[in-house]
């Protein structure tokens, strides 16, 4: 089983990266299935329907996201209806949508789980107990889970990839919008990264105008943040999995430029 997940895909830069690179990294690497953070796909913060239906057509099969799910509120139309959309499953219980799906590749399901972190970022529901829960209800379903840990601090990235080796196929991390060198297998077979990084604008800071973030430091003013435009690339990681235990065999870490 070969499996895209794409990092955090920021507004219309991001999505041009898309329909540019992913149908040629679905050639190199024969792919099974894509996953890709979108929370930050229209215009830079949140996600629409008209985004969503846009990035399912060039070939995702999964949108997971963070902080910003609720940022438009075009979401609450579409996220209790369209399954293929994820927000992260610790939000309070009654909160629209769903944390975790399962999801058929054609010849195996893939269970998908999006869960926030609690450091730097709003209290939620713990993520290490809501994200165990749902891998165990998963778990009979199907041997090849991926986790979205979306979080600030590497700290709780690193501790969750650690709870769940063995229990899930991958923990990749998202949310920071800079990738990290830190891909490895830990020792019970689970695929990990802190964070699988930015498709979008590369010079920028985290996907904004660079004067537009410097002005906001230097002045402490509120300041109205551009999407960048510059050095457009796509930062991704590629699972190798073993169907029939779900361990990662390999995971490979990727920067394309447009």
């Amino acid at each position: 089983m070969k499996v895209l997940f794409i990092g955090d895909i920021v507004g219309k830069p991001g999505r041009e990266a898309i329909k540019k690179l992913l149908p040629q990294l679905k050639k190199e690497y024969n792919l099974d299935f894509v996953i890709a953070n979108a929370e930050n796909a229209a215009g830079g913060s949140g996600i629409t329907s008209a985004v969503a239906r846009e990035l399912f057509s060039l070939g995702i099969d999964v949108l997971t996201s963070g902080d910003h799910i609720w940022k438009r509120k075009e979401i609450f139309e579409i996220i209790t209806s369209e399954e293929r959309i994820l927000r992260p499953l610790n939000f309070p219980l009654g909160t629209p949508g769903k944390g975790w799906g399962l999801f058929n590749t054609g010849r195996i399901k893939i269970g998908v789980i999006n869960v926030n972190g609690r450091v730097f970022l709003e209290a939620l529901e713990c993520p290490f107990r809501t994200t165990r829960a749902a891998q165990e209800e998963l778990s009979p379903q199907t041997k090849i889970i991926i986790v979205d840990i979306h979080a600030e601090a590497t700290s709780e990235k690193v501790a969750l990839g650690w709870y769940l080796d063995g229990k899930v196929s991958a923990v990749l991390g998202t949310h920071t919008h800079i990738q990290t060198a830190d891909e490895r297998i830990l020792p019970q077979g689970t695929a990990y990264i802190t964070d699988v990084g930015m498709t979008g604008p590369y010079d920028s800071v985290i996907g904004r105008k660079i004067e537009d973030v410097l002005e906001r430091f230097l002045s402490a003013l509120p300041v109205r943040f551009e999407v960048a435009q510059e050095n457009v690339q796509l930062h991704a990681v590629v699972l190798d999995i073993d169907e029939e235990t779900g361990k990662a065999r390999c995971i490979l870490r990727i920067q394309r430029k447009i």
